[in-house]
């Protein structure tokens, strides 16, 4: 607890000199005390970081995360946040200033007030490579913490901070989603260049509509408009048309929408290596 804190409840100054004498408070910070032991948890050095920075401090960057579990906790010096005006630097603590700050870029996570996990993710975002970050915003949305559309959205808000480009990038290339005619306006070209036909759109296949088909091949290309956080019941029916295709000789692929239109060379390759197999290697 923050003497601020222990003085708000009531306790006068020499009721916490007498509770430090005692034994029943140990100082662990400038005006911060561990109650009834010295010996702090990692959580609770957390806490002791945030209160020695006074009362609008939060948990940030890498000690967010780790809070957050999004990333491991790899010791060193913990980060808080505080508004521009807070001059204290406590030793052993990292303090970034914030020039403003809205109220959707804090949380309380475990009891501990901490930066959110859109802002703590654009934190990681400028410091991060592409794959840590993406393995980040993965471990978010595999806790419930965010979901990448509500992400995307949150961004909004924190326009001009440093990392939000690299994650507003990361986020289109993954949730990225056409419309049918510019899907069919992107990919029916990349068909054309590997010597493809024009396929039938929208046909009926093993009992399930499919996105592009080459019957001459029997071949499907089914898309999907989201990479993230594709529910379990849409997992299952992906898997169950998948295998009703398989089953039934015919070959199933599938791409995003994010890679028909960020990542063309890869489906390219892709659907020119299948097609070639399945013509039987011409």
């Amino acid at each position: 607890m923050a003497r601020r804190q222990l003085l708000g409840l009531g306790f006068r100054p020499d009721a916490i000199k007498h509770r430090v004498a005692k034994g029943r408070l140990h100082a662990v910070g400038r005006g911060v005390y561990a109650v009834g032991t010295p010996h702090l948890t990692r959580h609770g050095r957390w806490m002791a970081a945030v209160l020695s920075c006074g009362p609008d401090a939060a948990l940030s960057h890498e000690s967010a995360a780790a809070l957050f579990e999004i990333r491991a906790d790899r010791g060193g010096r913990i980060e808080v946040s505080v508004p521009a005006h807070v001059s204290r630097r406590p030793p052993g603590i990292v303090v970034h200033r914030r020039a403003r700050r809205g109220p959707w870029e804090l949380t309380v996570h475990h009891g501990i007030p901490a930066t959110s996990p859109v802002c703590t993710l654009v934190d990681l975002a400028a410091r991060l490579s592409r794959r840590q970050l993406e393995a980040a915003v993965n471990e978010a949305d595999k806790l419930d913490l965010i979901d990448p559309e509500s992400l995307r959205s949150g961004l909004e808000n924190l326009t001009g901070r440093a990392g939000v480009a690299m994650l507003r990038d990361l986020l289109d290339r993954r949730t990225f989603r056409l419309t049918r005619s510019e899907l069919e306006r992107l990919f029916l070209p990349i068909a054309r260049r590997v010597g493809l036909g024009p396929p039938e759109t929208g046909a009926t296949v093993n009992g399930f509509e499919v996105d592009f088909y080459w019957p001459e091949l029997n071949l499907v290309v089914e898309t999907d408009g989201l990479r993230y956080h594709r529910t379990p019941a849409q997992q299952a029916r992906d898997r169950l048309r998948d295998q009703a295709h398989l089953a039934a000789g015919t070959t199933p692929l599938r791409f995003t929408h994010g890679q028909v239109r960020f990542e063309p060379e890869h489906v390219e390759r892709t659907l020119d290596l299948v097609a070639r197999r399945l013509r039987g290697g011409d």
